[in-house]
C-alpha cells in the first residue's frame, strides 16, 4: 500500500512537469469516456432496465396478425378480448386499452387532456397499487356501470393540489359527471403509449364500438402466469384465434395472433440505432487512446535517462512498468472524472434534441450501473493507452542510455513502429466513422427531399374531439364543422380551411376493405384493404393535394346525396390497371357504403417520408360524420402558427366549451415523422467530427515529434544541399504514407461494418461509393494539412542551429 501510495504522488508531480501534454491527454480521455457515459445512460435506460412495473419478465403483447394482406401486427376488437380473457389458462391477468382524449372542464378555459380507456384488469396486469383510493374492480367493466376514474399524480397535483380528500370528488369529462375513485402514486408512469395519460376511465360491453367484433382499436397487455413461457401462451392463443375464425369467418377470417414480450415490443425498433451509437462513441475512446498512447510514448521518450537511472540503481523492469501504469491509470482518472462532469451536461444536451417518441429516455440518469461503467471504462482506459508506452519505455538499452546526448536513447525503431500503428489506427477508426456519418446524413437529405404528395408551407393543424353526450346526432356533428369552418374561413391571410380524418403524419390510421362492384367476390379475409380518409370538400385544397382527374367532394355531396368516393392514383394502378376508374363502385366496410369513385387524386405519403404511399380512398366528412377530426388551415404566411389564437378563437365562437389540442403545423408533424433519423445522423455526425479532431491532432503531434527528433538529420540534409521541397517530400511522405495505409484499412472496415446500419438508411446503400470516395479524401486533404504544418517548420530550420542540437 506504501509503495502504491509512493507511486501516486510520483505520478502527480510527474503529470505537473508536463500541464500542455497532461492537459491534451485529460481533454481527450475526458471527451470519450464522457461520450460514452452519456450515450450509455441511454442505452441503461433505453434498453437494458426492466419495465418499472411488478415483475416486469411476465409483462407481454397480444397483437393481431393478418398475414394475408400484409399486417404483422394489428389491434383487437372488444369482443375478440372477451374471448381470449375468457379461453386461455396461460395468462394471470389480461387487459385491453385504447388512448382517448376528453375535454376536463372547470377552469374559463376548458383543457383537452389525454387519458386511457381499459378494461377492469389493467392495473392487475401492470401489478400496481394507488396512492389513494382503488383502481378498477370487475364490476367496474359492466353495462350501466357507475362512471368512475382514476386519476394521475400530477393531475392531483396540478388541478386538485394534493387534495387528501379527492377520493369521490366529481369532475367533467366531455360533459359527463364522473367520480374520482383513486390517484395513481408518484412514480407509476404507463410508457406503452406516447402521450402520458392523465387518467383512466373503465371500459363496457355497451359501447357502441364494443358491439362490433370487427371493430379492431384496442391494444391487449397481458401478465404470463408464473412458470408459462411465451412460446406456450402464443401457441395457446393462436389455437383460441383459430377457433373464433371458424365461429365468425366475417371477421376473423385469415387472422391470428402474435406475442412479443413488453419490453422488446417498446423498445425493439430503437436497438440498431442505440447500438449503432454506442459503437461509435467506444471508436472515439479508441481514438482518444491511441492519441494518449502517443503523446505519452513521446513523453516516455524524454524519460530515457530517467528510467535508466532507475535501473542501475537495482529497479526491475515490472516496478518501471508498475510506475508508468499508475501514472496513466491516474491520468485516465482524472479524464474520467471530468468525463463524468461532461456525461451531466451531455445528457441534458439529448434531452433537448431526443425525439419525443424514444420511450424511456426520461428515466435517463447517472444511476449505480452507469458509474459503474464509468468506472469500468475509465480503468481500462488506463490500461490501454498506457500498457504499450510502459512496455516500450522499459525496455532500453541502459549503457546506450546512459550515455551523454546519445540519441538512441530516446528513440528505437520498435518504438517508432509503434507510434506509427497508433496512428494508421487512428485513421482507420476516424475513416469508419465518418463513412458512416456520411451514410447518414446522405440518407437524411435524400429522405427530406421526398415528396409527401401534399404541400407543407403555411398549413397549421390542430385536433378537436366533440364529446358525444353533447353532439349524439349526425347533424350536429356536421353543422358544427360546417360554423366552425366558416368562422375559420374569415380570419385574415387564411386562404383554405377543411377538416379531415385521420391527418397525415399524426400517427393515426385508419384501414378500411372493399370490393369493387363487377370483380369477382373475394372471401372473407382475402378483401383487399385500403387506408381510408374522411374530409370536407376543401380539405384537398388546403392541404395542397392536387385532383389528377374527375372532381374533388363539393358542397353538394351532403348526407342524403348519392355517395361518392375520392381514390389516390396508386388505388387506381392496383384495382384498376389499363381502365378507367372513374364511375366506377366500391363497397366499403365503413357505414356499408356502396359508393362512385368521381375522382382521381395524387398519392400521399401517411404515415413516413420513408413508405411509398399505398392504397386510399377519402369520403364526404357529411356522408360519414366522426366526432374526432382534425383542422387544416393553409394560411398566407410564413409561420401559420401566428392564427393559432384566432383559430381557437372562431372555434369557441361556435362551442365556448370545445377546447383544441395538437395545435401545431404541417411542417413541424414532418419534421416529427423523421425525429429519429435526425437524431441518429446529428450523433453520429458529431461523433465522427470529434474523430476527425482527434486524427488530426495525433498526427500533427507524431509528425512534430518526427521532426523534433530528426532535427540533427534535417540540418545534415540542408548543409549539404537540400531544398525546401527535399525536407517537405520528406516530411509530407511519411505522414501520407501513414495516413494512406489507415484509409486503407479503415476502407476494408467500412465496407464490413456499415453493414450493420441498413436498416437506418433510406435510399443510399451501405457501401455508397460516393460516400466512401468523398470521406477518404475529406480525410486525406486533413491530414495532408495536419503534415503540412510542421513539414513547413521543418524547412524553416537553420542549418547551423541544427548541427548543434544535440
Amino acid at each position: 500500500m506504501g509503495t502504491l501510495v509512493q507511486d501516486l504522488r510520483y505520478g502527480i508531480r510527474v503529470l505537473l512537469k508536463s500541464p500542455g501534454v497532461t492537459l491534451i491527454a485529460l481533454l481527450a480521455l475526458a471527451l470519450g469516456i464522457g461520450a460514452n457515459t452519456a450515450i450509455f445512460s441511454v442505452v441503461n435506460a433505453v434498453l437494458l432496465r426492466p419495465l418499472p412495473y411488478d415483475q416486469p419478465e411476465q409483462l407481454v403483447v397480444v397483437w393481431r396478425t393478418t398475414p394475408k394482406r400484409g399486417i404483422v401486427q394489428g389491434s383487437s376488437s372488444y369482443l375478440n378480448f372477451a374471448d381470449y380473457r375468457a379461453q386461455n389458462s396461460s395468462f394471470a391477468s389480461l387487459a385491453a386499452y385504447n388512448s382517448i382524449s376528453s375535454a376536463l372542464a372547470g377552469r374559463e378555459t376548458p383543457e383537452q387532456i389525454q387519458g386511457i380507456r381499459a378494461s377492469a384488469d389493467f392495473f392487475n396486469v401492470l401489478g400496481t397499487s394507488p396512492l389513494l383510493g382503488r383502481t378498477f374492480a370487475p364490476d367496474d367493466e359492466r353495462a350501466g356501470g357507475a362512471p368512475g376514474v382514476v386519476i394521475s399524480y400530477g393531475m392531483w397535483q396540478r388541478r386538485f393540489g394534493s387534495d387528501p380528500s379527492i377520493i369521490g370528488r366529481q369532475i367533467m369529462l366531455d360533459g359527463r359527471s364522473k367520480s374520482i375513485i383513486g390517484v395513481m402514486p408518484a412514480g407509476f408512469q404507463f410508457q406503452f403509449v406516447n402521450d402520458p395519460p392523465e387518467f383512466w376511465e373503465p371500459m363496457t360491453p355497451d359501447d357502441e364500438l364494443n358491439k362490433q367484433r370487427g371493430a379492431n382499436y384496442l391494444q391487449v397487455l397481458g401478465r404470463l402466469k408464473a412458470g408459462v413461457a411465451l412460446e406456450q401462451a402464443e401457441a395457446e392463443m393462436k389455437g383460441i384465434a383459430g377457433r373464433l375464425e371458424q365461429q365468425y369467418p366475417d371477421a376473423n377470417a385469415g387472422r391470428s395472433v402474435r406475442l412479443i414480450s413488453a419490453h422488446e415490443d417498446m423498445v425493439g425498433e430503437l436497438r440498431p440505432t442505440l447500438l449503432v451509437l454506442l459503437g461509435a462513441v467506444a471508436l472515439v475512446l479508441l481514438i482518444a487512446c491511441a492519441n494518449v498512447a502517443n503523446l505519452l510514448l513521446a513523453r516516455a521518450a524524454g524519460r530515457g535517462r530517467e528510467i535508466a537511472v532507475r535501473v542501475a540503481l537495482g529497479a526491475s523492469r515490472w516496478r518501471i512498468v508498475r510506475q508508468l501504469l499508475t501514472e496513466s491509470v491516474l491520468l485516465s482518472a482524472v479524464g474520467g472524472t471530468l468525463g463524468l462532469l461532461l456525461a451531466i451536461w451531455g445528457i441534458d444536451l439529448l434531452s433537448a434534441v431526443v425525439p419525443a417518441d424514444i420511450p424511456r429516455f426520461t428515466e435517463t440518469n447517472l444511476d449505480l450501473t452507469v458509474l459503474s461503467f464509468t468506472l469500468g471504462a475509465t480503468v481500462l482506459t488506463g490500461l490501454i493507452f498506457g500498457l504499450a508506452p510502459a512496455l516500450s519505455a522499459s525496455k532500453l538499452d541502459l549503457n546506450e542510455a546512459l550515455k551523454e546526448g546519445g540519441r538512441s536513447a530516446t528513440e528505437g525503431r520498435a518504438r517508432n513502429r509503434l507510434r506509427s500503428l497508433l496512428i494508421v489506427s487512428e485513421v482507420a477508426l476516424s475513416l469508419v466513422l465518418l463513412v458512416g456519418a456520411g451514410l447518414l446524413i446522405k440518407s437524411f437529405i435524400r429522405l427530406r427531399n421526398i415528396d409527401p404528395g401534399f404541400d407543407a408551407r403555411g398549413v397549421l393543424t390542430t385536433s378537436l374531439s366533440m364529446p358525444s353526450i353533447k353532439y349524439k346526432e349526425d347533424e350536429q356533428i356536421t353543422r358544427f364543422v360546417e360554423q366552425t369552418l366558416a368562422g375559420i374561413a374569415r380570419i385574415q391571410n387564411v386562404e383554405a380551411v377543411g377538416a379531415g380524418m385521420p391527418l397525415p403524419f399524426s400517427g393515426n390510421a385508419m384501414n378500411i376493405s372493399f370490393t369493387v362492384d363487377g370483380q369477382p367476390e373475394l372471401a372473407a379475409g382475402e378483401q383487399p384493404i385500403s387506408g381510408a380518409r374522411i374530409i370536407t370538400p376543401d380539405y384537398l385544397r388546403a392541404m395542397g393535394i392536387p385532383v389528377i382527374r374527375g372532381r374533388a367532394f363539393t358542397a353538394q355531396d351532403k348526407a342524403d346525396a348519392p355517395k361518392v368516393i375520392l381514390i389516390n392514383e396508386t388505388l387506381a394502378r392496383k384495382h384498376f390497371p389499363g381502365e378507367d376508374a372513374i364511375g366506377r363502385r366500391l363497397n366499403l366496410g365503413l357505414n356499408d357504403i356502396n359508393g362512385e369513385i368521381v375522382g382521381i387524386v395524387g398519392d400521399v405519403r401517411s404515415s413516413s417520408l420513408s413508405k411509398e404511399a399505398g392504397p386510399e380512398f377519402y369520403v364526404p366528412f357529411e356522408q360519414v360524420p366522426f366526432s374526432d377530426v382534425s383542422l387544416v388551415v393553409r394560411t398566407r404566411l410564413d409561420d401559420p402558427a401566428q392564427v393559432a389564437s384566432a383559430l381557437r378563437a372562431a372555434v369557441q365562437e361556435v362551442d365556448k366549451d370545445q377546447p383544441l389540442y395538437e395545435v401545431r403545423t404541417m411542417n413541424s408533424l414532418i419534421a416529427n415523422s423523421v425525429a429519429r433519423q435526425r437524431f441518429s445522423m446529428t450523433l453520429l455526425a458529431l461523433f465522427a467530427a470529434f474523430a476527425l479532431l482527434l486524427a488530426c491532432v495525433g498526427i500533427f503531434s507524431v509528425m512534430s515529434y518526427f521532426i523534433t527528433q530528426r532535427t540533427h538529420e534535417i540540418g545534415i540534409r540542408m548543409a549539404l544541399g537540400a531544398q525546401t521541397r527535399d525536407v517537405h517530400r520528406m516530411i509530407l511522405g511519411r505522414g501520407m504514407t501513414l495516413t494512406l495505409v489507415g484509409i486503407g484499412i479503415g476502407l476494408a472496415a467500412s465496407f464490413a461494418l456499415t453493414r450493420v446500419m441498413r436498416g437506418l438508411l433510406f435510399g443510399v446503400t451501405a457501401t455508397d461509393p460516393l460516400t466512401f470516395t468523398g470521406v477518404s479524401l475529406l480525410l486525406a486533404c486533413v491530414a495532408l494539412l495536419a503534415c503540412y504544418i510542421p513539414a513547413r517548420r521543418a524547412a524553416r530550420v537553420d542549418p547551423m542551429v541544427a548541427l548543434r542540437y544535440e
